[in-house]
């Protein structure tokens, strides 16, 4: 028994020494607690609906003004006028809006002669938690709009919303594939590089580094590199087997491929850049394995992987919003269910470009030739 307590001793002035490993087993239950509390089942808020008004009559306007109304009161959607259909359904296609409320040319035709007027939503599909919420925002403002004024009889031939969508049916399974995509790409920086670079220093590996001629920057820029290289793999062998699994149509389309591989490359990158941030003065090898519970609750599930980011609380939108997690799904989102362009995701990719730039820059700041 003497023996066994002096073992247990040793372990525990061990854990004693590693106060973050100590901070990270209390607090990370509360974080998780905190964020998928709030992660999951907000009221969706602040969508982007253009209006084109292709009559420009009154009955049309009144339109524009009770949309205006809706959006001014209850938050849930904002209006952009647009005055060129092909120009609004091609922000929309881009993911710049997520409905377009068209009134056709005859709708105050129809409407003063009560022949049935109709005007069109057309919206983006592919998160069915935004669409459902446009859907019936949109339907609520049509039906104000047929309610009789006062001293007025309800009219025959009341105005009807035809719901439009953009895409095909998209399964859920799809709408998960960015994020898993993203995942996998983090676990391999996760365990191919922080934890091995942890373990390297633990055993004294690093000391080679140490005695020869190259640089600080060299050195960062060669363990993000190969981090990449294993991360690219691995986000491109679940890209390619996702894919399969989730039903996406034409996924070895060679333009697709080339667009999704710019992507994982731009993450991974940025990922492994962040880690090498994170970890560059770490010496415990506990403390990454204590830290990846903690960087999984706080990059993946804000980050709109699961649940839209227009239902979270305003905190947790400003997270989303420094979170690379965020613009790597949005980005994976629009190739893999809306197979757009490079154009539609140039601010995602110019956003990981410059967190990837000025991770590694403060990461190469931070690394200490000395043992």
């Amino acid at each position: 028994m003497h023996r066994t307590l002096a073992i247990v001793e040793r372990e525990l002035r061990r854990f004693r020494r590693s106060p973050t490993l100590i901070i990270m087993s209390m607090v990370f239950p509360l974080i998780q607690l905190v964020i998928l509390g709030y992660a999951f089942g907000g009221n969706v808020k602040h969508l982007k609906v253009g209006i084109v008004d292709q009559d420009g009559s009154l009955p049309a306007v009144r339109i524009r003004e009770l949309s205006g109304a809706v959006a001014a009161n209850n938050g849930t959607f904002e209006t952009i006028e647009y005055g060129d259909q092909g120009v609004a359904l091609a922000d929309l296609r881009n993911g710049r809006l997520n409905g377009v409320l068209t009134i056709p040319p005859e709708y105050s035709r129809r409407t003063l002669t009560q022949s049935e007027p109709r005007v069109a939503l057309i919206e983006d599909n592919t998160d069915t938690f935004v669409s459902a919420t446009l859907a019936a925002t949109m339907g609520s403002v049509i039906s104000s709009l047929n309610l009789p004024g006062p001293g007025t009889q309800r009219m025959r031939g009341q105005a009807t919303l035809d719901v439009v969508e953009v895409y095909p049916y998209v399964p859920y399974i799809q709408y998960l594939l960015p994020g898993s995509i993203v995942m996998a790409i983090f676990m391999m920086v996760m365990i191919g590089g922080g934890i091995i670079y942890i373990d390297d220093k633990a055993k004294g590996l690093h000391e080679g580094y140490l005695v020869t001629p190259i640089t600080k920057l060299e050195l960062i820029a060669g363990f993000n590199i190969s981090g990449t290289i294993k991360a690219v793999i691995a986000g491109v062998v679940l890209m390619t087997l996702g894919s399969l699994i989730a039903g996406v149509e034409h996924p070895f389309e060679p333009m697709r491929l080339m667009r999704l591989s710019i992507v994982i490359v731009a993450t991974a990158f940025a990922l492994i850049s962040m880690l090498f941030f994170l970890m560059v003065r770490v010496t415990d090898p506990l403390v990454p394995r204590a830290i990846f519970g903690v960087l999984n609750t706080l990059l993946y599930f804000p980050s709109g992987a699961i649940y839209p980011t227009q239902g979270f609380p305003v905190w947790m939108q400003a997270l989303s919003r420094v979170d690379p997690f965020t613009y790597a799904v949005h980005a994976f989102k629009s190739l893999v269910l809306r197979d757009t362009g490079l154009a539609a995701i140039s601010g995602d990719l110019t956003f990981l470009v410059l967190f990837s730039f000025l991770a590694m820059t403060a990461a190469t700041l931070l690394f200490r030739r000395t043992l």
